[in-house]
């Protein structure tokens, strides 16, 4: 294994119990309980092993990851042994007293979901009526605790249009940073991915916009499951007649786009290992191996971390050491997660010959 391939993000979806019913949910996530979810013991063992090898960023998700009990105590282990962690929340659960716990136990940072600008496009995405006003109260006792926040927000027909003014909501909150998601087929996306992805060339006009308000908020940005936004940052800087720098262009000048398997992975609530949530393809459980075995040996990430193993039009494009494409999405269209990204609408220089 290269050096460089060492987990950065572990997203870990402690529980798919969720009080809400988004139409996007990855995690098909549900107000039931569900079985076979890890226990404290093995979390914390599964933690032990991963402190023992690397420092990544654990970040605490869902489901809602507050309907488990012991989230505080899990939070808490991590930070002693030595890692950061990150709280993945829809917001609507955060009373005083959790954001107060939320403190207490070492966690960074809390990403909260608004995809709107209001309640009633919110609340239409996410299932249930209130659930924008609860969300904001919820980001008010943050603030309160000192906690600091992000805001995430899935990028879908119904929304596209919104984004200036949810990035406008996300700036006068006084959020950390505005991350958006372009919406992946998978979980309950699968069944709106007609009807609610966007197009080829959208996705290019709505991450141009992106970088140019990269320019002028104060927010920290970042595109997510957008790999194509790391060959626009590119093609920009070259119309610009300037290099990409971290100074002024953050983490998108030094990292790649789909990290899925070489610098990110996901765990699910019974212990699979995935190489990103969006990509259903378990590679091993943690029950059964230990997380510093699988990261080093699935033959899946090690497939991914080859990107002369990328086919069709990826594996043409001059870009695909910056890009690499959505490896989620491609297995979606083509049951192939070395293939094509299919919402891409850039031509490699190669296939133009």
């Amino acid at each position: 294994m290269k050096m460089d391939h060492v987990p950065r993000l572990i997203f870990w979806e402690l529980t798919k119990e969720c009080n809400l019913n988004c139409i996007h949910c990855r995690a098909e996530a549900e107000n039931v309980r569900f079985t076979g979810e890890l226990t404290l013991n093995e979390i914390t063992a599964v933690i032990d092993d991963i402190a023992s090898h690397y420092k990544p960023i654990l970040v605490l998700t869902g489901g809602e990851p507050l309907y488990r009990g012991d989230i505080f105590q899990i939070a808490s282990h991590a930070r002693s042994r030595g890692l950061n962690t990150a709280l993945a929340s829809n917001g609507t659960m955060i009373d005083e007293t959790i954001a107060r716990s939320i403190r207490e136990s070492g966690i960074r940072r809390v990403s909260i979901s608004l995809d709107g600008s209001s309640a009633a496009s919110h609340d239409g995405f996410r299932g249930i009526s209130g659930s924008f006003g609860q969300a904001l109260a919820g980001i008010d006792h943050l603030k309160s605790a000192g906690v600091e926040f992000q805001i995430n927000t899935t990028i879908s027909r119904r929304n596209v249009d919104e984004i200036e003014d949810i990035m406008k909501l996300a700036e006068g909150i006084g959020a950390r940073a505005l991350h958006i998601f372009m919406l992946v087929p998978v979980g309950c996306g699968v069944e709106i991915a007609e009807s609610e992805m966007i197009s080829k060339e959208k996705y290019e006009s709505v991450l141009n916009w992106f970088y140019d308000k990269s320019k002028e908020t104060g927010m920290e940005l970042k595109a997510t499951c957008a790999p194509h936004y790391y060959r626009i940052i590119r093609q920009r800087a070259k119309a610009e007649g300037r290099k990409l720098t971290f100074e002024s262009d953050g983490m998108a000048a030094v990292t790649r786009g789909c990290l899925a398997g070489t610098g990110v992975c996901f765990i699910s609530h019974r212990g699979d290992v995935q190489p990103c949530g969006y990509l259903p393809v378990a590679v091993g459980n943690v029950k059964e191996q230990t997380f510093h075995e699988i990261w080093e040996d699935a033959p899946v990430f090690r497939s991914l971390r080859e990107l002369e193993n990328l086919t069709g039009k990826c594996g043409q494009c001059e870009y695909k050491t910056f890009c690499a494409g959505c490896r989620a999405r491609a297995y979606y269209e083509n049951g192939d997660y070395m293939s094509d990204e299919p919402y891409c609408a850039y031509i490699p220089s190669r296939a133009r010959r």
